[in-house]
């Protein structure tokens, strides 16, 4: 998708497309109480350990995030304000519909207090974005409330970025430091390093750095294949561990690793999409344009998916086949996910692009530096 000032990344939207299945197939495998695939499910083909873990795909989101921000702002000049009110018309249109159709449904199957509740935790959701453990916004729109965070800080994180290259593992190494205190107090810190940005600043800013040092990884293929490998193994062992509190990420997991979990997650998907963005130029033409459009309408898709995923396994168990094997569920995630296309298609067309032909031109070439004078 292109962005306000004309720029179109297609590999940026391979990687999108990526992430939007990653979390859509860990709906479709575990719902909501762990059906088809018991949400304790452990793969023995251990690079399937990040589709049975899914919920990873929001991680690589922010990551992609950080990184694109930092491309796209790159030795320019930004008007803040421009900037705000562009990702306001990005991100709240399909958001109000998707609070609109949940309201409908509230007040059509709950009783009357239940509205009023759903009303007061959006009206608190975008500063509180944790009630009682449990995300405020609903269909995901947790993440969303960790972007606005991020946004809101972006232009602080940018301007000590500029003038130290310390800046960045110094926020990071801050993040940790915050995460360890707070697990030695509580015990447990899984909700706030998943739902909040005690745990995504990592990913942000990984992705900020991971541009600043892309030139060291452009066609490094052994390097990053060996990495890959690695956090793979890694994610099959978290797996192994059930360490996402069975695979149901409402409820709290203790375990030490969320301290560390979201710093790892940033360091490898940073590298991944420095590597694929600095080593290859897909063409907007074929399969590719087709894994393009997908992640053009990956947001569509993100927000949507909640209303139909867990309906769509229970239709293949019951009336096409039984879906107890976790890789025929795995191939069943893929053919539902590719029914989701028309769905994020139309969402994007009618209710996403309308408000994107308001956008403003938020960067200005950064004006070179003056040439000192010589006399002669």
């Amino acid at each position: 998708m292109k962005s306000s000032s004309g720029e179109h990344y297609v590999a940026l939207d391979h990687i999108r497309a990526f992430a939007v299945f990653l979390v859509f197939a860990f709906h479709y495998l575990h719902g909501w109480v762990g059906f088809p695939v018991p949400n304790d499910y452990r793969t023995a083909f251990f690079p399937l350990s990040i589709v049975n873990q899914g919920h990873t795909g929001v991680s690589l989101f922010m990551a992609l995030s950080g990184y694109l921000f930092a491309k796209l702002l790159d030795g320019k000049r930004v008007n803040y304000a421009a900037f705000f009110w562009n990702r306001i018309l990005r991100l709240f249109p399909l958001l109000i519909v998707v609070f609109v159709i949940c309201g409908v449904q509230i007040w059509l199957y709950k009783p009357p207090s239940h509205l009023q509740i759903y009303i007061a935790l959006l009206r608190q959701g975008w500063y509180r974005p944790l009630i009682n453990g449990l995300p405020s916004w609903p269909n995901g729109a947790w993440s969303i409330v960790a972007e606005l965070h991020f946004y809101a800080l972006l232009p602080l994180i940018l301007f000590v970025d500029r003038r130290s290259k310390l800046a960045l593992p110094a926020i990071v190494l801050a993040a940790l430091a915050l995460r360890t205190w707070l697990f030695v107090q509580a015990g447990d810190v899984q909700a706030l390093s998943y739902f909040t940005l005690v745990g995504r600043i990592d990913l942000f800013v990984l992705g900020i750095a991971a541009y600043d040092y892309r030139r060291y990884v452009a066609n490094r293929h052994l390097l990053v294949a060996l990495v890959f490998t690695a956090f793979l193994l890694m994610y099959a062992q978290f797996n192994m561990q059930a360490s996402f509190a069975k695979g149901n990420p409402s409820l709290s997991s203790p375990g030490a690793i969320w301290i560390y979990l979201p710093t790892l997650e940033g360091l490898v998907y940073g590298l991944l999409i420095a590597y694929y963005d600095s080593t290859y130029q897909p063409a907007n033409t074929g399969f590719s344009k087709i894994l393009g459009l997908i992640g053009a309408y990956s947001y569509s898709i993100y927000l949507l998916h909640f209303f139909v995923v867990y309906h769509l396994s229970g239709l293949v168990n019951r009336h096409i086949m039984r879906l107890d094997n976790f890789y025929l569920a795995c191939a069943w995630a893929l053919i539902c996910f590719l029914t989701m296309l028309p769905i994020g298609y139309l969402s994007f067309r009618f209710i996403e692009a309308p408000f994107l032909k308001f956008r403003r031109r938020y960067t200005i070439a950064a004006e070179p530096p003056p040439i000192a004078a010589t006399v002669p």
